[in-house]
């Protein structure tokens, strides 16, 4: 669909040198019943270079096409009433690059907004070199996460500061939905001030796209999702549903950046069996989970009671997440993939399945 959109923008932008060739008499063209002024002459041309230059910008992958060619549109349509009786039919290719134009324009917002909040979170991570997490670090922990910590491969390495993740997800909105949506999403998070930024693109239909973000930064939640980065589908936070909320995200997460366990803001607790509870608090908030182990000591799942919504009204249900694979990613294994389930009275929801594609290690802004 970027192809064929180039297309006729490069189409409909150099149609528009007509007006420049009958102005400057280099061509015959009846098509132009009135007379063109050389100084209109150059204002269709000038429409028409900086359409051509929107065009090669998106061929080019340069996130500020969209500003050429709204100004190429809002030119090409002044042109367009005073030479109405021969170009009105322009205004239709005019209104689909200006509606895509301000949706590409919106998204770019919405990504410089997010940037600024990855920004902020890694401008906190220590510049210093973490420690090295040692044997006698971990010793204190209950059995079965000493056992998943060496067997993560985090034992003689330093302490992870921050990740960077890419993820690509298949997804269900809601409980009754037939068909995933597919979804590509990246998140940074950062371990010693718990953070974390998810941005995510769900597509809902070939040209139809929500994006979203989830965050959680000084102990504060908020996830805001648009349709087409214009018509807000859901904004929630931060309060302290949603808080909480985040805070066991970040908690269940924690099997990505595995010296975290070992973080002053965690409690465990053994239940046998493989199975240990984690409290984690951040000042007056406060939110637990019970991860699962197999015998080897790969995490399997991570369960938790968890707001679904907020508000006076929101009710904790049962949160899932079960483990389906694990890969070693820069000497660290961590789950790979996994699906995400909600049990609610209704019945069990399963909302997402993710495969994590790209795993990097305190990563530079």
């Amino acid at each position: 669909m970027k192809i064929l959109f180039m297309i006729i923008l490069l189409i409909h932008g150099l149609i528009h040198l007509l007006g420049f060739l009958k102005a400057f008499l280099l061509a015959e063209l009846n098509e132009i019943t009135d007379p063109v002024s050389k100084p209109l002459g150059l204002l269709w041309l000038s429409a028409a270079l900086i359409m051509v230059i929107s065009g090669v910008f998106i061929f080019l992958k340069n996130p500020l096409w969209w500003l050429f060619a709204i100004i190429g549109v809002l030119i090409s349509q002044v042109l367009i009433i005073l030479f109405w009786k021969d170009s009105l039919y322009g205004t239709f290719p005019n209104i689909l690059i200006l509606s895509i134009s301000l949706i590409a324009w919106a998204n770019y917002d919405f990504d410089k907004k997010t940037q600024s909040e990855v920004s902020s979170i890694l401008e906190k991570v220590p510049k210093e070199i973490p420690p090295i997490i040692t044997i006698e670090d971990i010793s204190p922990l209950p059995e079965p996460i000493q056992k998943w910590l060496k067997v993560s491969g985090i034992i003689g390495k330093p302490a992870i500061q921050s990740v960077y993740m890419t993820q690509k997800y298949q997804i269900k909105l809601k409980p009754e939905q037939k068909n995933w949506y597919p979804a590509f999403a990246e998140q940074y998070t950062t371990v010693i001030d718990p953070a974390f930024i998810w941005q995510a693109e769900i597509k809902m239909m070939p040209v139809i796209s929500a994006f979203g973000r989830d965050k959680f930064i000084n102990g504060e939640g908020e996830m805001d999702f648009k349709l087409l980065s214009v018509f807000s589908v859901a904004n929630d936070g931060p309060n302290p549903q949603i808080n909480e909320a985040a805070l066991q995200r970040f908690l269940g997460e924690m099997v990505w950046y595995p010296s975290a366990a070992l973080s002053n803001y965690v409690v465990w607790k053994d239940l046998g069996s493989q199975t240990a509870k984690a409290t984690m608090t951040l000042k007056s908030l406060s939110g637990s989970g019970i991860f699962t182990f197999d015998e080897v000591g790969h995490v399997r799942s991570f369960s938790a009671l968890r707001y679904q919504g907020s508000g006076p009204d929101a009710k904790r249900s049962e949160w899932t997440v079960n483990i389906t694979s694990t890969k070693e990613f820069e000497g660290i294994m961590v789950p790979s993939s996994g699906e995400v389930t909600w049990k609610l009275e209704s019945g069990d929801w399963t909302w997402a399945r993710f495969e994590i594609e790209d795993y990097i290690l305190n990563p530079e802004d």
